[in-house]
């Protein structure tokens, strides 16, 4: 399961990351590896507009 129940004193989001095992890669790949397919286009963009 991917979620499970939210027992924290302060419901922080770094506390909703540490949930699970899932939850914290399903981030860091959204935070780092989305961006890095984004300037991958927009950098063959421009050699191809040369």
């Amino acid at each position: 399961m991917l979620f499970e129940s939210f027992t924290d004193v302060v419901p922080s989001f770094f506390g909703w990351l540490n949930q699970g095992p899932m939850t914290l890669t399903i981030f860091l790949h959204t935070l780092v590896i989305l961006p890095m397919f984004w300037i991958y286009q927009s950098e063959k963009k421009k050699l191809n507009s040369k």
